[in-house]
């Protein structure tokens, strides 16, 4: 078995009938527990109006976990640069990264990260929709004001260390990684069955950057661990029921309780393809997640796996990552 390095995407899940304050309390533990387990990096989604997600502001979140651990790099996964000015993104990062030098990580994403037309509106200001044209120019301008070449100095005397990522979910975007040198972060937890073709176009369309000299791929996998299959197969219940909504074209239900969702029937076509969704990830006991995250790295290439756990209950989500740092730690003494 050989597993590359581990980190963690974050989105503070909000679980149902629990505040906001208490959802972030669990992602500020998650996070902790992270660092203390030996994971590379955790990263902080951004979404809006989400009955499911708590991580709206990454720059926010990042700052508060930089300042509760003392190793961890963290980071956006991502920062939806269509929300945003590009200086400002700059602007934010490099303050982080003056604080926590070496440690603060930009993945920049597209899309608005919400199906409410208000909240894209809201976040835009009445902004014209973004095509693939203005999305590059956007990149580019933030690049150069990271590397100090375009505008006045982000900070006095500020040098940069901040790592940018392209994330993607597509050929074209990790088309766009690769011709622009980016590390590229793709999405296998959004949709796996773009993941090889993807991966392909990154690798073959890469050209050595200022930020890279070679390609670095890390692959988004939702895990689910538990001690056997049955009990990881509870946990992972009430996340299907959230992307059985978003097959129907909503998101409007939070995480139920383990329990609460086993009782909810879903039609026989929804049931299939959360299976064959599944069959892509890495849901199960320690020896079945260790072979699909194995298998996983093998197939793409991927020099680091990032594990999305988005379960009910932060212990048992701090299970699932205790379980995989684990396997890791088998992982590295066998080699």
């Amino acid at each position: 078995m050989n597993l590359p390095p581990l980190s963690i995407l974050e989105v503070a899940p909000a679980e149902q009938g629990r505040t906001a304050s208490e959802a972030l309390a669990a992602t500020a533990a998650t996070v902790r527990a992270a660092d203390q387990l030996g994971l590379r990096r955790a990263w902080f989604a951004e979404h809006h109006g989400a009955p499911l997600i708590g991580s709206v502001a990454p720059a926010v979140l990042i700052a508060h976990a930089a300042a509760t651990t003392p190793r961890l790099r963290v980071g956006s996964g991502g920062v939806l640069l269509p929300n945003h000015a590009p200086r400002a993104v700059a602007e934010q990062f490099a303050t982080l990264d003056a604080l926590h030098p070496g440690r603060i990580d930009l993945g920049i994403g597209r899309g608005p990260g919400t199906f409410d037309a208000s909240v894209v509106a809201a976040l835009q200001r009445g902004a014209a929709p973004t095509t693939d044209h203005s999305y590059r120019a956007g990149i580019v301008e933030l690049l150069g004001y990271l590397s100090g070449e375009a505008g006045p100095p982000l900070l006095p005397g500020y040098r940069a260390a901040v790592q940018p990522w392209l994330l993607s979910s597509s050929t074209a975007g990790a088309t766009l990684a690769g011709e622009l040198g980016l590390p590229v972060a793709f999405a296998h937890h959004i949709r796996p069955q773009n993941t090889a073709e993807a991966l392909d176009r990154y690798r073959q369309a890469f050209r050595p950057s200022r930020w890279r000299e070679r390609p670095y791929v890390m692959i988004a996998v939702e895990t689910v661990c538990a001690d056997t299959d049955a009990e990881a197969d509870l946990l992972g219940r009430p996340l299907d029921l959230v992307k059985a909504d978003l097959f129907a074209g909503r998101a409007d239900r939070p995480l139920l309780p383990p329990a609460e969702a086993a009782e909810v029937t879903l039609p026989d076509e929804v049931q299939e393809r959360l299976r064959a969704y599944r069959a892509e990830q890495a849901h199960g006991s320690p020896a079945t997640v260790a072979g699909r995250l194995a298998a996983l790295a093998e197939a793409t290439g991927a020099d680091e796996i990032m594990l999305s756990t988005t379960i009910y209950d932060a212990a048992a989500r701090r299970r699932t990552l205790e379980l995989v740092s684990s396997l890791k730690l088998v992982a590295q003494s066998a080699g």
